[in-house]
């Protein structure tokens, strides 16, 4: 059972289906509607989306994706490229999040996964030596052999993980994001170069960064900008993907940058590494996506991470066996936290090269470009089922012990 029909929740039920396992998928919306901005999908989860979907779902995702060959790095008052980087060693596809969620439904459905919608979550039970359960705010109760959390940064299930509530902390940074039509800038002279084909542009600044892209050569145009926190009171935070930010902050944060973009307040919220992605009892409750490793936005991971997750889950499921789901979950926490938590660390890597390469420099002195290139390439390689079938062996052996002894090693 899935809880979540959201990308991780899509990835997952595909390859649960894929590697021959029955799943039903459990929403909380009784509707999709087409939300957010930007996303992006990497080599490292196409090359399993693929595998699960077959060439026309990659074709479909590839096709969302901006159409771009470089992005570039620019000094953030003027404009100035300070660094030209390959998208694909980026990012890979930069597209909207709701084609990207449509697509992924639409596989869903040609695989003939069901979707519950208007399923709304009051309770888990986990208790040893039963198979968990949801009950429904109606008081239905639904178990299964296993339940997958992949209900968000908001996650319930995280709850029921951890024995208790988790909450979100500020990062020090807050982000405000816009996505509109761009055929309005196409009129303006400013602007026009940003708006006549796809393209990425980054702004660097001290402790500021902008991040702009357009979709559909030109006719959609996503900025996001994110900038250092500098007093008390902006620390508090309010965790929620739909808060509406004030425009004279805005204002206020782009009035030195490039007039080209400035032409055209949402807190950042993380959570400190979770020492379990899996329930204490039954071990059969488990977490996926960013109810267990949220990436910032500088990571462009956070949906390819979730898929590598998806694969992992997938894969020990089928070698441990209905028979031995705790094995399974507790080898795919250990399988998968050291990588998304490098992962998650190169967001933090780079916001801070970008946030610092211009301090005390003079609009004169040369930066080196190598130092403000995003460092996502190590990822891209990587095949989260094949490592799996090699790693299998050795942890599952460590995992078989620890379930033996009732002493599992905390994640972190």
């Amino acid at each position: 059972m899935n809880v979540g029909a959201e990308l991780g929740g899509c990835a997952c039920a595909l390859t649960l289906k894929h590697h021959g396992h029955s799943v039903i998928i459990y929403e909380r919306l009784r509707v999709f509607r087409r939300l957010g901005d930007s996303l992006n999908l990497s080599k490292n989860a196409l090359k399993l989306l693929e595998r699960w979907g077959g060439r026309d779902l990659y074709h479909r995702l590839t096709s969302i994706g901006n159409q771009a060959t470089d992005m570039q790095i620019r000094r953030w008052h003027d404009g100035k490229i300070l660094a030209v980087q390959p998208l694909m060693d980026m990012a890979g596809y930069i597209g909207h999040r709701g084609d990207y969620h449509s697509a992924f439904l639409e596989a869903v459905k040609d695989a003939g996964i069901e979707i519950r919608m208007g399923c709304e979550i009051a309770d888990y039970e986990d208790e040893a030596g039963r198979p968990p359960a949801i009950v429904m705010g109606d008081g239905t109760r639904v178990s299964a052999d296993i339940i997958i959390g992949a209900d968000g940064i908001k996650s319930r299930a995280r709850e029921q993980v951890l024995g208790f509530t988790d909450a979100p902390k500020s990062t020090g940074y807050s982000c405000y994001r816009a996505y509109f039509p761009g055929t309005h800038l196409k009129e303006d002279p400013l602007c026009r170069e940003f708006v006549d084909h796809d393209c990425v542009n980054i702004w660097i600044g001290e402790d500021t960064h902008l991040v702009q892209n357009t979709l559909r050569d030109g006719d959609e145009f996503n900025w996001i900008v994110t900038r250092k926190l500098s007093h008390e009171a902006d620390m508090e935070i309010r965790e929620s993907w739909f808060q509406e930010g004030h425009l004279e902050d805005v204002a206020r944060v782009t009035a030195t940058v490039d007039p080209r973009i400035r032409a055209a307040d949402w807190k950042i919220c993380y959570r400190d590494p979770l020492s379990t992605w899996v329930s204490p009892r039954s071990h059969r409750i488990a977490l996926l996506g960013d109810s267990c490793h949220p990436h910032l936005p500088t990571s462009a991971q956070g949906a390819s991470q979730a898929t590598e997750s998806a694969a992992v889950l997938a894969v020990c499921l089928k070698l441990a066996g209905r028979e031995n789901i705790p094995l399974a979950t507790r080898a795919y926490e250990k399988l998968r936290f050291a990588r998304t938590r490098q992962s998650q660390r190169n967001g933090e890597d780079l916001r801070d090269r970008w946030h610092n390469a211009l301090k005390d420099v003079d609009d004169g002195v040369e930066i080196d470009p190598e130092s403000l290139k995003i460092r996502n390439r190590w990822l891209y390689a990587f095949d989260a089922e094949a490592d799996t079938l090699e790693r299998w062996e050795e942890v599952s052996n460590v995992v078989s012990n620890e379930l033996r002894s009732g002493k599992i090693t905390p994640l972190c």
